[in-house]
């Protein structure tokens, strides 16, 4: 070879060979004075999600009854802890595994809960039947069945209420297995982000994970459309809107930077080599993202209780203490009981 030729090619780093994720004294020994502020950033956007998701929480805690102030906690909650766990992949590149996993436990649990505040929001169970039991059930909403328009319509009763919470609880109970067992895997070199080959358990893990996820989807989808016009005094298209951003943001955008990373698309950078920098990027616009999300949580789900629901709360509680004072009353207008 050509002396010059070679001096002007680049030194081989090992580390991009290895494309394993590095240490995180690595990653801070690498920072420059940009690197050090946007670390810094970042952090404080995290921190900030998670003080306004406590704020809210505490507020729906006292302010709401149960069970709707916990299905609205955790509702808000995954937008928080997508971006924590961003924040965490991103100080600790090497846990990447890990914070995926938390991240997918709390999405998954997001997802289920949001499609009983649909139901919960009508009045509960019953009063969703009685609203809704004279009304043919669309099933051809995306993103399963979107294409499918011959598909008939379905009668509203139990059973399909049954199916539907089933649909979005089989993906809240498998979701996390299914990333249990890829952190287990992944320990034993079995499970390898990128590798598509049939001999590995990427392939069929991933296979699952898009089945149920997909499933999952199409049940809140169906609820959705049926609901949303009942419920649009409720804000419930801009919340909608919101819970839709961010399941996309964090699978289908996470899963499109992956692919980009262990393709070669985005190169390897010392001391991060190309899958690797992808998660790093991917973590650093999540946590951008659920910031944002967080915030329009809050405006959203407090605007809705602000005002009405702590009447009504207050309402509640003065019929209760009339009603009280009157039996009192008419307790001590009886006397004693004769014996």
């Amino acid at each position: 070879m050509d002396p010059q030729e070679n001096a002007t090619q680049p030194p081989f780093n090992p580390i991009c060979a290895t494309r394993q994720a590095p240490y995180s004294y690595e990653i801070l020994q690498s920072l420059d004075i940009t690197g050090i502020l946007l670390f810094a950033i970042l952090t404080f956007m995290t921190l900030v999600s998670l003080l306004v998701f406590l704020e809210e929480a505490y507020y729906m805690y006292r302010k709401i009854a149960s069970p709707k102030n916990s299905i609205i906690i955790w509702i808000n909650s995954g937008a928080m802890m997508i971006a924590t766990t961003s924040c965490f992949g991103m100080w600790i590149p090497r846990s990447t595994m890990f914070t995926d996993f938390t991240a997918n436990v709390f999405l998954a649990m997001l997802i289920h809960k949001f499609q009983l505040m649909l139901v919960n929001e009508c009045g509960g169970r019953r009063e969703f039947l009685r609203k809704f039991g004279d009304t043919k059930l669309k099933i051809s909403t995306g993103p399963f069945c979107c294409c499918c328009l011959c598909l008939p319509h379905k009668d509203i009763n139990r059973r399909t209420l049954f199916i539907l919470k089933l649909g979005t609880f089989q993906f809240a109970l498998l979701r996390p297995v299914l990333m249990f067992l890829a952190v287990v895997l992944w320990t034993n070199g079995t499970f390898v982000i990128g590798n598509s080959s049939a001999d590995k358990a990427t392939i069929w893990i991933s296979v699952g994970v898009g089945v149920i996820t997909i499933t999952a989807l199409w049940a809140v989808g169906i609820m959705f459309n049926l609901v949303r016009n009942t419920l649009s005094e409720k804000s419930i298209i801009p919340k909608f809107a919101v819970y839709q951003f961010t399941v996309i943001l964090s699978q289908l955008q996470t899963s499109i930077i992956n692919i980009l990373g262990t393709t070669g698309v985005i190169s390897c950078v010392p001391p991060l080599p190309g899958p690797s920098r992808a998660s790093y990027m991917n973590q650093q616009l999540l946590i951008m993202e659920m910031f944002l999300v967080t915030v329009l949580c809050r405006i959203l789900y407090r605007k809705r209780y602000d005002v009405k629901n702590l009447l009504e709360n207050e309402e509640t509680n003065d019929n209760l203490q009339n009603s009280m004072l009157h039996l009192n009353g008419k307790a001590l207008e009886d006397g004693p009981p004769s014996v």
